[in-house]
């Protein structure tokens, strides 16, 4: 089901609020003019408290906001990984840039018209670079071969059953027996997993109340393996296993004024009945608050590190993912002296 999208008014000038109907036996957010120049700032605190409830998003991102996100690629909303693979599939065959020889050099990357292609395929054999033919190795071999020399069967215009010819050679062809690249197939485990974006969630969120300017905000998503890891999975090919294991390193929180947030974890939920009521987050918060009214977007970014192990090599592949918009309204704090 569509979603309408959320309109940007950050930035805007501030507008008059009507502050939210009292729940029973909850104090509502402070009107403007009512006398609080006497009350205590711990208790302010609490009653501002109340306020800040559980919300999760569902708002899909703005074109602006997506366009500041941090780092990977945006995926379209329910194409999670969508950034899985490089758009750059390297050096074709691994060849030194610019030899030209299309050899494979080990690393088993192979291309064609511009797309990325299997270098080893069951049936057709193993590609080579430099004239866009899978060569298999005819069996059995013709009476009458010469000494020093074999059949390959040729599969051309990278593996176009209709181009197959048998070819003569005194050396097998570059590419042939290439050993599988271990970074391709740990792309191939990522894609077997789904890291999921983050489901944010705030405290103060404008459908529930407003907060106020200098109040602290809570931020928190949810803490389970899709979202934050660690998953593990693998994938292997002629004899080589690569296994990956994918965690979110840290999520970063996109406040809608140009101020960023780190957290090293999904954050603590707010609980307006809890000890910490009205104070700042334990483990990710936005401790200072807003510095003046308006309504602001949040979303949330995770920033995930793949680390490959396989083939007696490693590394690692960076991926993100982004969650949804989320509004949070906030208010002046006014005071009336007499």
């Amino acid at each position: 089901m569509l979603t309408r999208w959320a309109r940007r008014v950050a930035g805007s000038a501030a507008r008059p609020t009507r502050p939210p109907a009292a729940r029973p036996g909850l104090p509502s957010a402070p009107r403007p003019g009512r006398l609080l120049a006497t009350t205590h700032p711990a208790r302010l605190l609490a009653a501002i408290g109340v306020v800040l409830a559980l919300a999760v998003v569902a708002a899909p991102p703005t074109a602006t906001v997506a366009a500041a996100r941090e780092g990977g690629i945006e995926c379209p909303i329910g194409q999670n990984d969508c950034d899985v693979w490089d758009d750059d599939p390297g050096n074709p065959g691994g060849g030194n840039p610019g030899d030209g020889d299309g050899s494979s050099g080990g690393s088993g990357t192979c291309q064609w018209n511009g797309r990325v292609i299997a270098c080893y395929d069951d049936v057709l054999g193993w590609f080579n670079n430099g004239d866009g033919c899978y060569y298999k190795l005819s069996q059995p071999q013709p009476e009458g071969t010469p000494e020093g020399k074999q059949w390959y069967t040729a599969t051309c215009n990278g593996g176009d059953l209709g181009t197959q010819h048998e070819v003569l050679l005194d050396a097998p062809p570059p590419g042939y027996g290439t050993p599988p690249d271990p970074e391709e197939l740990a792309r191939r485990a990522l894609a077997s997993i789904s890291l999921l974006p983050p489901r944010a969630t705030v405290a103060p969120r404008k459908s529930i109340g407003p907060g106020l300017v200098g109040l602290p905000v809570w931020m928190w998503a949810s803490p389970g393996k899709a979202y934050f890891g660690t998953l593990e999975a693998s994938a292997s090919d002629r004899g080589l296993t690569v296994s990956i294991a994918a965690k979110v390193d840290k999520i970063v929180w996109d406040m809608g004024n140009g101020d960023k947030v780190t957290c090293r974890g999904p954050g603590t939920p707010y609980d307006p009945k809890g000890p910490k009521a009205g104070g700042p987050s334990p483990d990710c918060g936005y401790d200072g608050g807003y510095a003046k009214a308006d309504t602001y977007e949040i979303f949330a970014t995770t920033h995930w590190n793949v680390h490959w192990t396989g083939g007696n090599q490693s590394g690692d592949i960076p991926q993100t993912r982004t969650s949804g918009i989320i509004q949070v309204q906030i208010d002046e704090l006014q005071v009336v002296t007499r």
